[in-house]
């Protein structure tokens, strides 16, 4: 049985731990306590999912609520994922929003086909900016 909590507190080493569990973990700072405490600590809405006491899933945000929400982090352990936890998190992160509101995400490389297979369209004018140097 899965229990999902909107903005309950969990600690870096939580994150970090779930993160080491998905594919996200290779392309997050997991080796960066500060950074991933200010990810935690900067987010506008954390959607857990819990199995028991353990932390099974987490969509981490950054919103306004009204006109945008970017949904940064989508992370299900891999040994419960395929079972509807991330999209009962999206769900759950759509809940918190206001009507209208949309949610905006960059998948990673290999969750590509999952988000068009629940509904999600794409967007082909995305763009990233890593480092300040690179501005011409």
């Amino acid at each position: 049985m899965i229990e999902y909590k909107v903005n309950q507190s969990i600690s870096t080493q939580q994150f970090i731990d779930l993160l080491k569990q998905t594919s996200l973990g290779e392309r997050r700072p997991i080796h960066d306590e500060v950074t991933i405490e200010g990810m935690l600590e900067h987010c506008d809405l954390l959607v857990t999912a819990w199995q028991g006491n353990t932390l099974v899933g987490v969509a981490r945000s950054v919103t306004d609520f009204h006109y945008c929400c970017y949904l940064s982090d989508l992370a299900v352990s891999e040994q419960i994922q395929a079972k509807g936890v991330g999209k009962q998190l999206i769900i759950e992160t759509f809940k918190q929003l206001k009507p209208g509101c949309k949610l905006n995400l960059l998948a990673a490389p290999l969750a590509v086909e999952y988000y068009p297979h629940i509904g999600f369209e794409p967007h082909h004018s995305a763009w990233i900016l890593s480092d300040l140097s690179q501005l011409q």
